[in-house]
């Protein structure tokens, strides 16, 4: 078996001097291994005293990035099943969420919300009970705590996922030992705490290689290349829309980088990466892109592209410790080059829902269908084409979203695309292109685009319509909420 989470957790105890695990990117706070070592003891204790069975959920609604930090993984740590939710949803959502998970406690940071008060920063409780409780100190070792999430519900109905220590620390080694993460490393997170992304390759990730995490709330454009270079970051975890931003700005003069000396890479993950963003990042600032594709079932992380080595465009990289193949209508391996369903198994990849949900995603041998459709190389690479539901059915002929999208972001005044099928009389489904743009003549934009698909794609690709839209609805992580634009699109 492998190290607990526990023991890194109360590794800081073992510290002649406070290092360092998680600091506030605008602010000079910080929590050190020692102070989350201390602060997961007096958690154990509070859970005890206020009799919190092993295992039960305990709801995090914690705005706080350094307080969720602390109270995330001591709950964890002692035993139990840590439940973030977003700290910004509007109350009918947050009462949503917590009927849905049934917590047995709630941790929040803000006094007009009922629960436990956590004070800033420490993440510690405001009013420890007077119960008694042995915590650590007097009473067994806990058994293995757990995270359950709400799956972000993009194309569907979302989904409890719980996932154990086991696999959250699987993942969270395998990031690290990918990223060659190490003791001198000091990442960059504005990604949303409450998704499994950040959790895992932000916090734990970080956790494991003993290195420090800097936690903004979010991102911001203005200050940002400044803020880097203050916080002497080696690496930044991100998604396409901020890497996006940071490309088209990287050559103006008010944003031009002065990237820190030892920023090694960027890491991309929620949502595909553009190709023509993960040129311009590169070119502009000489640090290289690692694309990865995971979802929450895997507890993050699938596949990512190397560290160093020959770019391939459009891969999202290798499987990194997990099984993955992509097969046909009937079940069979695909050969190399041709596209199927995406099937995962691993020891990061959960076995069912909670609650039993879509049991019919996994199979008798433990294969689990992302969903997501993809085809390998002869390499081993994955290059994802869209998802099942994604797939605009013109008349027979299948069309793939990302390779039309890919056609139109290649266009410089496109700054995101996404294609959806919209119903027809005679054929039944035809893409149609949605794009935003900071260009003034849409007009002549969508005369360009035209003509871009029509010299870069079959006739069967190309968009029945192209329509320019002011701004596209986005989940939490950046990823484009495709169900609102279908809705949309059909006039619900």
């Amino acid at each position: 078996m492998g190290r607990r989470l526990r023991e890194f957790v109360l590794s800081g105890c073992s510290e002649a001097r406070e290092v360092r695990f998680v600091s506030d990117a605008r602010s000079a706070r910080f929590v050190g291994r020692a102070a989350l070592a201390a602060a997961a003891r007096t958690w154990a204790r509070e859970l005890d005293a206020r009799a919190v069975p092993a295992g039960a959920r305990v709801l995090i609604d914690v705005d706080d990035p350094l307080a969720f930090a602390v109270v995330h993984l001591a709950v964890m740590a002692a035993g139990r099943c840590s439940a973030p939710v977003d700290p910004s949803a509007p109350p009918a959502e947050a009462t949503r969420v917590r009927d849905a998970l049934r917590p047995a406690l709630v941790v929040t940071d803000r006094a007009d919300r009922a629960g436990i008060l956590v004070a800033p920063g420490t993440g510690l409780p405001e009013e420890p009970s007077d119960g008694p409780g042995g915590g650590w100190g007097n009473g067994p070792e806990p058994g293995p705590g757990s995270v359950v999430l709400l799956t972000s519900g993009s194309t569907g109905e979302p989904k409890a996922v719980e996932l154990g220590e086991a696999q959250l620390l699987h993942v969270a080694g395998a990031v690290a030992r990918h990223h060659r993460l190490t003791a001198s490393d000091r990442g960059y997170n504005a990604l949303p705490l409450f998704h499994i992304n950040a959790q895992v390759v932000a916090l734990l990730a970080t956790l494991v290689a003993g290195g420090e995490l800097v936690l903004d709330r979010r991102f911001h454009r203005t200050g940002f290349w400044p803020l880097l270079v203050e916080q002497d970051v080696t690496w930044i975890n991100a998604v396409p829309s901020i890497l996006t931003i940071l490309s088209r700005d990287a050559g103006t003069d008010d944003h031009s980088p002065v990237v820190p000396p030892g920023l090694r890479f960027f890491r991309s993950a929620s949502a595909p990466l553009p190709l023509v963003v993960r040129e311009l990042i590169t070119a502009r600032t000489g640090v290289p892109v690692v694309e990865s594709y995971g979802m929450t079932e895997a507890a993050s992380q699938i596949t990512a592209t190397p560290l160093d080595g020959p770019v391939r465009p459009g891969s999202v990289g290798r499987p990194v410790d997990v099984e993955l193949q992509v097969v046909d209508a009937d079940g069979d391996p695909c050969p190399p080059d041709v596209a199927g369903r995406v099937l995962i198994r691993g020891a990061g990849v959960i076995s069912g829902y909670a609650g039993g949900r879509a049991a019919d995603r996994f199979d008798a041998d433990g294969w689990l269908d992302t969903s997501d459709l993809g085809r390998l190389d002869a390499d081993g690479f994955l290059y994802l084409v869209g998802r099942a539901d994604d797939v605009v059915n013109r008349g027979g002929e299948l069309v793939y979203p990302r390779e039309v999208e890919e056609v139109l972001l290649g266009d410089g005044d496109v700054v995101e695309a996404v294609v959806l099928g919209r119903s027809d009389d005679v054929l039944g489904e035809v893409p149609v292109a949605l794009v935003r743009t900071a260009a003034a003549d849409t007009a002549a934009l969508v005369e360009r685009l035209e003509a871009r698909c029509a010299e870069r794609l079959a006739r069967f690709k190309r968009p029945a319509e192209i329509r320019v839209i002011d701004a596209f609805p986005l989940g939490p992580t950046g990823k484009v909420r495709r169900t609102v634009l279908r809705d949309q699109l059909a006039g619900v």
